[in-house]
């Protein structure tokens, strides 16, 4: 197993570890529920190291991106970020990403850590066509989250660098504390705003320090990824491997608004334009229980008549709602918000109803 450079960090902290993708990861230090509460009222701090960089650069750096993602990089301007996924080729979804853009030939690329290697060979098989630099700097950066409605207020006493101006999906390279050449990102993966911040390795404990000592008035805590992972669902944001993988279609997983067909050839957009025009046999939706119990991932989704009709991706029982949400793909007809379904919870189908997301 991997470890971040702040390995020895968590378990000095006494945080629970647990093995994901590949890494010892903190799952909790507390409690999820403490955790979760902590950045939706106050702020938070994440270690996600394990996260991927690629840098692309050159000439071709632009059109090697357009080609292998489903949005359209000619939108960016330096300074900002795009979500975005790359297609498999056959319809399917390698990954989704952010894409930073620091200048016209230099793009900053963070992938998910299980799919590290598959990405880099994925976009260095298309590449040979277009010949971009490209460099894996995934087992040199640390990458800590603050997030929460107080993140603003504790990063900004570590950094000159004007937090308020950095809008929502856009960047800015500056010092904090005292560290130079810091990627400081208004983005994140909790819906509670805040910023997550890129470094070399060697700075990460004295960071993660000096941010714990900055949220201490604030009431920030350090939060594992069982938090990040109920913060993530309660506002609907797919989690790969489970919601999207190389057998789900960005329509069918409501990521539509990400794939720009306008924007010219890239990988499989006549199969996302036939999908457009003709529509998806399934989509993913979101559901609340309407009876005690707690939907997990694999569950069984069925009609009312116990026909299994689809499969939960994620589940858990929100903090916030203190009621079952999950993400399920069913057949486009029960995709409607208030179409009634069930989820196969052991041996018993519990009624369900479909929502518009986010939950929360």
């Amino acid at each position: 197993m991997k470890k971040t450079a702040l390995f020895d960090k968590h378990c000095s902290l006494g945080a629970k570890m647990v093995p994901f993708a590949g890494f010892e990861m903190p799952v909790q230090y507390t409690s999820v529920t403490d955790e979760h509460f902590a950045v939706r009222e106050r702020a938070g701090m994440f270690d996600v190291s394990h996260m991927g960089q690629f840098l692309i650069e050159g000439a071709e750096a632009k059109n090697l991106l357009q080609y292998v993602t489903t949005n359209d990089i000619a939108l960016l301007t330096d300074g900002k970020a795009q979500y975005s996924c790359l297609p498999n080729g056959s319809g399917g979804i390698v990954d989704d990403l952010i894409i930073y853009k620091m200048n016209d030939e230099k793009y900053f690329v963070v992938v998910n850590a299980s799919n590290i290697e598959k990405d880099w060979a994925h976009i260095s098989k298309y590449n040979e066509k277009f010949g971009a630099k490209m460099t894996n700097l995934s087992d040199e950066m640390s990458l800590i989250a603050i997030q929460g409605p107080l993140a603003l207020q504790v990063l900004q006493k570590l950094t000159p660098v004007n937090l308020s101006e950095i809008p929502y999906y856009h960047f800015s390279v500056g010092v904090v504390n005292e560290i130079p050449n810091v990627i400081i990102s208004n983005t994140g993966y909790t819906g509670s705003g805040g910023f997550e911040i890129y470094f070399e390795n060697q700075y990460a404990e004295k960071l993660w320090d000096a941010i714990s000592l900055a949220g201490k008035e604030e009431g920030l805590i350090p939060c594992g990824l069982g938090a990040r992972d109920t913060l993530r669902l309660e506002k609907g944001f797919c989690l790969y491997g489970n919601d999207i993988d190389d057998s789900t279609s960005p329509m069918e997983a409501g990521l539509g608004w990400i794939t720009k067909l306008q924007k010219g050839d890239f990988i499989n957009r006549e199969v996302f334009a036939k999908q457009k025009e003709e529509g998806v046999t399934r989509k993913l939706v979101g559901f609340e229980l309407l009876e005690k119990g707690v939907p997990r991932h694999g569950y069984e989704v069925v009609d009312s008549e116990g026909k299994v009709i689809g499969t939960v991706t994620s589940g858990t029982s929100s903090p916030m709602k203190k009621i079952g949400i999950g993400l399920a793909y069913v057949p486009t007809e029960f995709s409607k918000p208030s179409s009634e379904i069930f989820i196969q919870v052991r041996n018993k189908h519990l009624k369900a109803t479909v929502v518009k997301l986010p939950f929360v």
